[in-house]
Formats: structure tokens, C-alpha cells, sequence
């Protein structure tokens, strides 16, 4: 039959030299307190270079431990220090919780868990933990995931930025097109952020040259980072990004034209649609408005043929197309698309690159959405390191190190 002292020392894994002396159940306050100390004579490895040495002192401190039902459960301990020949007089580290902290592992086991699938707000309410003391543990245990991660047989990246919080404040990913993961977020979308992704990269035993292919849109940053950082890439011009540029062409020639032509009014979203994503009453739409020969008929069939693009598999065949395709545009007298004509012109190879590499940001987008949901159910983030962190422990697939019980 066991008594409290035996049942919570096999429930927490206690072990010699440590000792459970007692456990203090108060109701009134909610709270159950647990004693631990260690056996008289007792000698601790030193924490440096784990020879065995005497205790030095002991100095009391305290856990907060898993809940016990719906209380709230701390360890206290009077933790030896002890004195080695080599290193001087250092504390011993506990097998309930790591250097510094405040909780026991399992607690901080519990919180990293709850962070997969609820926001820090949300489990700060639960256990009644200031929010701050909660990112500690968060950050500590992301650090540590991706200290192990290893990044040699990277080949194909996405780059792509998104906006941290209202007014121009971004912050950059760099997605593992692969394996479908972010493997690096950083503060700002300036050049310098794929500088320092090919510095982190070479950290988890990467290497630039073994990165073949690179997915982006066309900002002169990210081109000007991946042909300096990356010299075996070949960069591909994310579809998506390009189809966005054209699709706004489309509206601004409808725009344009609505001024005399009232018909176009409220018709925005049928010209950004393909024909068969329509709906029945935009289907009827589009074909009144098709009669009419208008000018957003032109763009948008300027449109529906730059897209044919993408199914071409043949380089050469693509190559002649896109050709032809720009010889339609630059001549169609209408301004917008005489404007994605000259940018086609200025990053041809980089959209012809697609038919070769196949590769675009779409697993990125739908990361990045992933990233604009934990903003907003976060109502923001205190500072950006926070956010960063919330991005690795959800789109990071990070194996975590956590414990199961006590050692």
C-alpha cells in the first residue's frame, strides 16, 4: 500500500541521491507543495566536467510543475552547490528541470505542446503564467530544435516575404521546397535577408553551392541575394507573383475603360477568374460583356493566353510562344499590357526558367497563410522575435527534445 511520500516519489520519478521529504496539499489556496531534498553525505557531479564532488552549500529554490487535477503543483528543493578542484563552486543541475529555469521540464514539455495548436495569449489564461516567461520557454526549446536541424542535402528554395504587423514591417522566409517547410525567418526583405540565410545555412552544414534551384518573386533584393549567395541556382520567377502583375494589367484597363463604359462597373472579380472557376451569374456576365469587343476583352483574353504558358513542357516550344505572346502584347495598344509585355521583356529568363524547374511558391503561399492566421489569432506580437518563434513551432516541423518523466 503506498502512502503520499512513495506514491509521488514513483509518480515523479524521483531518484538517489534526491529524496521526497513531504507533500503539502492546500486546498483553501489551490495549491500542492512538494518537497524534495537530497541524502546526507551526498556527492553531485560537477556540471562541467561531471566528476563526482562534495556539497559547498545549498540554496533553496522552486519549480512550477505540472497542475495536480486543477491545482497548481510547485517543487521545492534546497539545491546543493557543490566545490570542484577544477572548476570552483558551482549548483548542480536538478533532473526535474534545466539550468535557469523556473519550471519543471514537464511543465515546459506541456507548454511547447499546447503552443502547436493554441496561441501564447490562450495558454497564458490556462495556466495562469505571464505571457513573457512563457516565450522563454518557447524560444529555448525552438533554439534547440534547430541547432540539430541539418540542412546538407537543401537543393530547392522558396523566398518570399510577409508583413508582421501593420505598416511597413516584414519579415522574410526561406521554405525547403522539398520538405515543405520554413526553414529560416528573418526581420526585414532587403538582400541582406538571403545573406543571412546563406550564412545560417552553412551552420546546419549546408551549402550554397548545392542549392540548384530558387523560387521568388521579382524583387531586385532577392535576385541581387540568391546571384550573389547562390551561384549554382538557377532562379525561377514564382508563377503566381507573375500571373498577380498581369491580372493587375486586367483591372486597370477595365478600370480605365469603366469611366465610359458603365457595363464594366462591380465586374472586377470576373476578370481575375478563369472561365470554368466562374459562376453561373458571372458566367452570363462575362458573356454579354464579351459581345461588346470592349478593351478588357482584349486584355483579358491577353490574359488567358499568357497563362497557356505554364503547360508548355518543351523549352524551345515555350521559348516561341512566350515570343509570340509578346509581339500580341506590345502591339495591343493598351498601356497596361504594353507594361507587362516590357516586364515579361526585362524577366524572361527567369519566367522561362519555370518549364525547366517546374517549381513555384505555391507550398510557400499556402506556408504564408499558415503565418498571417497565427498573426492574427495573436492580435500581434509584442516583438518580433516572438512572431518568429510562433512561425517555426507551427510551419518548422521541428523535432522537439522533450521529456517524457523525470531522469
Amino acid at each position: 500500500m503506498y502512502n503520499n511520500i512513495n506514491l509521488f516519489t514513483q509518480a515523479l520519478g524521483i531518484k538517489a541521491p534526491w529524496k521526497l521529504d513531504k507533500v503539502n496539499f492546500d486546498k483553501e489556496n489551490g495549491q500542492l507543495d512538494i518537497h524534495i531534498s537530497h541524502k546526507r553525505g551526498s556527492k553531485f557531479p560537477c556540471p562541467k566536467c561531471g566528476h563526482k564532488c562534495s556539497i559547498h552549500d545549498t540554496r533553496e529554490r522552486t519549480w512550477r510543475h505540472l497542475n495536480f487535477f486543477q491545482y497548481k503543483a510547485y517543487i521545492h528543493s534546497k539545491v546543493p552547490r557543490i566545490k570542484c578542484e577544477e572548476h570552483g563552486v558551482l549548483q548542480v543541475e536538478t533532473p526535474w528541470s534545466r539550468p535557469g529555469s523556473g519550471f519543471t521540464m514537464l511543465f515546459e514539455a506541456f507548454i511547447v505542446e499546447l503552443a502547436t495548436v493554441m496561441t501564447v495569449n490562450e495558454i497564458s489564461n490556462l495556466v495562469s503564467e505571464h505571457d513573457t516567461r512563457l516565450w522563454r520557454i518557447l524560444k529555448h526549446y525552438v533554439d534547440q530544435a534547430r541547432d540539430k536541424e541539418e540542412y546538407s542535402n537543401t537543393k530547392a528554395i522558396g523566398i518570399d516575404e510577409t508583413s508582421s504587423k501593420k505598416g511597413h514591417n516584414y519579415i522574410t522566409l526561406f521554405v525547403d521546397l522539398d520538405k515543405s517547410k520554413i526553414i529560416y525567418a528573418t526581420e526585414g526583405k532587403d538582400s541582406s535577408t538571403v545573406d543571412s540565410f546563406a550564412l545560417n545555412l552553412k551552420l546546419h552544414q549546408g551549402d550554397p553551392k548545392n542549392i540548384k534551384k530558387i523560387c521568388c518573386d521579382m524583387s531586385p533584393a532577392f535576385k541581387k541575394g540568391s546571384r550573389e549567395n547562390f551561384p549554382k541556382a538557377e532562379i525561377t520567377f514564382d508563377k503566381f507573383h507573375v500571373m498577380k502583375i498581369v491580372n493587375k494589367a486586367v483591372d486597370q484597363v477595365r478600370r480605365d475603360e469603366q469611366i465610359d463604359n458603365r457595363e464594366l462597373k462591380k465586374t472586377r472579380y470576373i476578370w481575375l477568374k478563369n472561365p470554368e472557376n466562374l459562376t453561373k451569374k458571372q458566367k452570363e456576365k462575362l458573356s454579354s460583356l464579351s459581345e461588346m469587343n470592349s478593351k478588357t476583352i482584349r486584355a483579358y483574353n491577353l490574359k488567358l493566353s499568357f497563362q497557356e504558358l505554364w503547360d508548355i513542357e518543351d523549352l524551345t516550344t515555350a521559348s516561341s510562344f512566350l515570343q509570340k505572346w509578346y509581339s500580341w502584347a506590345i502591339r495591343s495598344q493598351l498601356e497596361p499590357m504594353v507594361e507587362v509585355a516590357r516586364f515579361v521583356n526585362r524577366h524572361w529568363q527567369g519566367i522561362i526558367h519555370y518549364i525547366k524547374s517546374h517549381i513555384n511558391n505555391g507550398i510557400l503561399e499556402g506556408l504564408n497563410s499558415i503565418v498571417q492566421t497565427i498573426k492574427r489569432k495573436a492580435r500581434g506580437f509584442r516583438n518580433t522575435d516572438n512572431f518568429i518563434t510562433a512561425i517555426y513551432l507551427q510551419c518548422g516541423k521541428l523535432q522537439f527534445d522533450l521529456p517524457k518523466a523525470f531522469i
